[in-house]
């Protein structure tokens, strides 16, 4: 699953310090110093390769970490801050979604295709903020030029004042457009239609393979055609800026630009890793486990893939491999990829405690979500210290009598502690909600008396 990462931080990415890089994620993610750590000494590490000589650098390999821990207490979420900070391409991949070759399925490769798209993609939108000045200005020109054509001079008149005059009504129509009292009016585009031929494609992994690019093979068939469409000038203005945007931005320097951020910062974070893992006397459809291991390796351990964007090479992508390794260890990958993941962190399962941390102390916790969410009702929901411990005491008390899901819990626990609120929200006279201990009992107790605990909170 492809996560872009459009978001920047204040602090430059390059100055950061591993501690500073670990405070960062202490806003997001609670708890796991130890994984904190691990990923705030790699990135850095990356940052001080960057400043070596060439000769150097190409020598250094990135320490891939190999995160271990149940399900929901942070895994992906560091590595997805982790990027974000970085501002790297960043990619989330599941590794039981690959197959071995020659099997149906995605191959390892498409990896390294999809996080050059994305990496193409963040470029672009870098480049597109650079040159949107200047793209807005060239399409307010193209603008005048439909609402104010330009005359063709009289004999009698002095070419020099004509012109003068011509360009000063045209200022003031400038002026007039950015005030936004040409709004009402309508003008006539020449608009070129998205054409796709109507045809389709299986993609397996041979088409992956071959990359074909019919865009390529075919410009004309997907160039669309042309026609006449009466707009607003407002629309008429962001369709052109949009055009003249494409025609200032260089593709070929973009995906040159883009390969290369791959190849020095990108980052793969492989989920499930443990669910390719082989055992001992496996059968069955286990046995093509051992063979994605095999195909994942090389990818780790650096080689050339072939990518519509150019060659890129993966000798210096971060690797970020993590799984809850309940049925299986580490020890049960193949040799050949265990030395590749050099830095391994166990993450700690949740508790009371850093629950109550979680709902209340990230930037983005959840207790702020609902506030958020249920003020668009004009309805001021309020939290009182012992409801906000009394549910984090029950999404324990779940977790440990039914499948521990850690910090995800709280999500279920919430919806059904507010699914009265959340269905009557709009019709409510009382605009002014409190959440306090008594509440939570009333609203959860079902989930205390009986033992089937699944049947309240899957």
């Amino acid at each position: 699953m492809p996560i872009l990462l459009p978001e920047t931080t204040q602090t430059s990415a390059g100055a950061l310090t591993p501690r500073q890089i670990v405070a960062e994620l202490d806003k997001h993610v609670v708890g796991q110093s130890a994984a904190k750590r691990a990923v705030a000494i790699a990135l850095r590490n990356r940052m001080r390769r960057q400043k070596l000589t060439p000769e150097l650098a190409e020598e250094i390999a990135p320490k891939n970490i190999l995160m271990i821990g149940p399900t929901g207490v942070g895994k992906t979420e560091i590595a997805r801050r982790l990027a974000k900070l970085a501002q790297s391409p960043f990619l989330k991949v599941e590794a039981s979604k690959f197959t071995e070759v020659g099997y149906v399925g995605r191959d390892v490769e498409s990896m390294i295709r999809d996080l050059a798209e994305l990496s193409v993609d963040m470029v672009r939108a870098e480049r597109l903020e650079d040159v949107r000045a200047k793209a807005r200005q060239n399409a307010e020109d193209r603008l005048l030029d439909i609402l104010l054509p330009p005359r063709p001079i009289a004999p009698d008149e002095e070419p020099a004042a004509a012109r003068d005059a011509q360009q000063q009504t045209r200022e003031r129509f400038r002026e007039q457009l950015r005030a936004g009292r040409l709004d009402t009016r309508t003008v006539e585009l020449d608009v070129r239609e998205k054409a796709f031929p109507s045809f389709e494609i299986i993609a397996g992994s041979s088409v992956e393979e071959v990359d074909i690019n019919l865009k390529d093979m075919l410009p004309g068939l997907f160039q669309g055609k042309s026609k006449k469409r009466k707009v607003k000038v407002p629309e008429a203005l962001e369709y052109l800026a949009t055009e003249e945007e494409q025609k200032l931005i260089d593709m070929d320097s973009v995906a040159r630009a883009a390969v290369d951020r791959v190849e020095q910062a990108g980052i793969i974070f492989l989920d499930e890793i443990d669910k390719i893992a082989g055992r001992e006397g496996s059968h069955g459809p286990d046995v093509s486990r051992e063979g994605v291991q095999r195909d994942i390796l090389p990818i780790v351990e650096g080689t050339t893939v072939n990518t519509k964007y150019g060659m890129v090479r993966t000798d210096h992508i971060l690797f970020i491999a993590a799984g809850a390794f309940h049925v299986s260890k580490p020890s049960d990958l193949i040799p050949e990829l265990q030395g590749r993941f050099p830095i391994r962190v166990e993450l700690e399962a949740l508790g009371k405690d850093e629950f109550v941390r979680i709902l209340t102390e990230p930037r983005n916790a959840l207790v702020k979500q609902y506030i958020a969410l249920m003020d668009t009702e004009g309805i001021t929901l309020t939290f009182t210290d012992d409801a906000i411990r009394r549910i984090a005491d029950f999404a324990q008390t779940v977790n440990e009598h039914t499948e521990n899901i850690g910090a995800r819990r709280l999500h279920t626990v919430l919806e059904k502690l507010l699914d009265e609120i959340s269905f009557e929200g709009p019709d409510l006279s009382e605009k002014s909600v409190t959440i306090d201990e008594a509440y939570v009992t009333k609203m959860l107790a079902d989930i205390v008396k009986n033992e089937d605990l699944s049947r309240y909170i899957l």
